[in-house]
């Protein structure tokens, strides 16, 4: 069942699983587009509904930032498809948003503009949309050429600093395809990137390495980020995030001697 029926019925989820199932009638998106028009853009059910979209139309248009869209990068996105494990119709919406996004006339400011609009002070929201973005571009085509400077100027737009991305980037290249019980690829990569996550400097007390981890917890657990509008196909993805929180405060636990 795609997620536009239960936005429309009473909205659950939360980044299922990197980007679970998604809007399955269109009558429902309608509405919700609707209600964003008349001044009802803080809905959740209309922030779902614009997120999942604008997140697959984005993709494709950084996809299609040299000028031509590899089969690696059509990979990438089907990858972030079976990892929200989308139904056949929630695929079909994923890909009509991906080759909208894929248009030299696709209105990517103004499409950004509404996301954050509507997303208004939640910026769990539009992290986690970010964190999707640099998912599929480091899938796609290693952050080559010019779709890094354009996903820059993506989360410039969305209210993140190259910092920022450059954190989120390291965090998921440490994670792709090795996992945190792998050796890192370098001495104290794996600590580093454990602060990183919990966004804090690793001369932090222990004090404020607890407060940070708690921090991070409450702000970005599933069912709280489902109540703000995120699509219950992209549960999984929640869940996977506030996991690697766990794992790094663990980490930074391990190595400072604390229980």
């Amino acid at each position: 069942m795609g997620w536009t029926g239960k936005i429309i019925g009473g909205l659950v989820g939360a980044l299922a699983g990197p980007v679970g199932a998604v809007i399955g009638a269109l009558i429902g998106h309608s509405h919700d587009l609707a209600e964003e028009e008349r001044g009802g853009g803080a809905d959740p059910r209309a922030v779902g509904a614009i997120l999942f979209d604008t997140a697959f139309a984005v993709m494709g248009y950084l996809a299609k930032a040299d000028g031509r869209v590899s089969a690696s990068e059509i990979d990438a996105a089907r990858g972030i498809m079976r990892e929200l494990h989308l139904g056949e119709a929630d695929v079909r919406r994923a890909i009509a948003a991906f080759t909208r996004g894929k248009q030299s006339n696709y209105p990517i400011e103004a499409e950004l503009a509404r996301l954050v609009r509507l997303c208004g002070p939640r910026h769990d929201l539009l992290r986690l949309f970010l964190e999707i973005q640099v998912r599929a571009a480091l899938a796609g085509n290693d952050l080559e050429g010019p779709v890094r400077s354009l996903l820059g100027g993506v989360a410039g737009r969305l209210g993140f600093g190259a910092v920022e991305v450059a954190q989120l980037e390291g965090v998921l290249r440490l994670q792709q395809g090795r996992g945190w019980s792998a050796p890192p690829p370098a001495p104290g990569a794996r600590l580093a990137s454990a602060y990183e996550v919990l966004a804090v400097p690793a001369t932090s007390s222990d004090a404020e390495v607890k407060k940070a981890y708690r921090r991070q917890m409450s702000e970005n657990h599933p069912d709280k980020l489902v109540a703000r509008g995120l699509p219950e196909s992209m549960q999984d993805l929640a869940k996977e995030k506030t996991q690697r929180i766990r794992e790094a405060y663990e980490v930074i636990c391990a190595d400072r001697g604390l229980r």
